[in-house]
């Protein structure tokens, strides 16, 4: 049974709904989304946070759509284009504004749906947060495990549910362990490849009112990355967790490519909010 990973990741992508942040005016969003300060915030945690584990997947047959505007400022746009050369399993779509949130993630993900793989393995993908080097090649692995469950609905979650918590501050970048329930950070909704639907039609938070779901917290496999200009600043339900035997800076280099100490300095280098 061949299986799909595809995600959506959204990069300052302006439209109306689909954000806890409101605004009462498409200029008022755009104007709040292309700040250049807040741009040059979100690039550095993109470029720190999530961009090291995806180069370093263990298995690297996945699609990542890079979601924003046509008109997102420069050099940030020129900046995705390039993403694209360098790790090919990014497409990147520019989606003009549309009211409904969902519909545009739709258009932005329903070109790179495979007609042809028997199931298609949705996640999102927040750009500030970061999955394990491995989550690509256990989604997939896993789901195999799940096959008899994912039949009778032909809809199923598989819930990541430990990793680490990053909180950035005035005093540095705080973490700790943390087991949290349907996060949205490696949580994989698999689907058949026409089901007309992504993964931003289930709410990760309640996802199991839609389809049965499978938990696995045995190892970390995500990073949630807590700052200023997060849209939520929730951490979700769940509880804190010793860690695996190591140093949680050892374990963020190791299976997330993170350097703790790096992304600390950096951090205090950013314009203000």
């Amino acid at each position: 049974m061949r299986v799909q990973m595809l995600g959506l990741c959204r990069f300052s992508y302006l439209g109306g709904r689909g954000f806890q942040v409101a605004h009462e005016t498409l200029a008022q969003r755009r104007a709040f989304l292309y700040d250049p300060a807040r741009l040059a915030r979100r690039w550095f945690w993109f470029q720190n946070v999530a961009l090291p584990a995806w180069l370093a997947q263990k298995d690297p047959d996945f699609t990542l759509v890079l979601m924003t505007g046509p008109d997102l400022p420069e050099p940030w746009l020129s900046r995705l284009h390039e993403l694209t050369e360098i790790l090919p399993q990014l497409r990147l779509a520019l989606v003009p504004p549309m009211e409904k949130h969902i519909d545009a993630c739709m258009a932005a993900v329903a070109p790179h749906i495979d007609p042809d793989a028997d199931v298609v393995g949705h996640f999102r993908h927040d750009d500030d947060d970061a999955v394990a080097v491995d989550f690509i090649r256990d989604a997939r692995r896993d789901f195999a495990r799940m096959k008899p469950l994912w039949r009778q609905n032909r809809r199923l979650s598989c819930d990541y549910a430990r990793g680490a918590v990053l909180r950035a501050g005035p005093g540095g970048i705080e973490a700790e362990m943390r087991i949290i329930h349907n996060a949205s950070a490696a949580l994989t909704i698999f689907l058949p490849p026409d089901a007309g639907r992504c993964v931003l039609h289930f709410p990760h938070f309640k996802v199991n009112l839609s389809m049965p779901g499978v938990t696995l917290a045995g190892k970390p496999m995500y990073v949630r990355m807590l700052h200023e200009d997060n849209d939520s600043g929730a951490v979700g339900a769940g509880y804190a967790v010793e860690g695996q035997g190591e140093d949680i800076e050892g374990l963020l280099a190791r299976r997330f490519r993170i350097d703790l100490p790096g992304l600390a300095t950096g951090a205090r280098a950013l314009p203000p909010a």
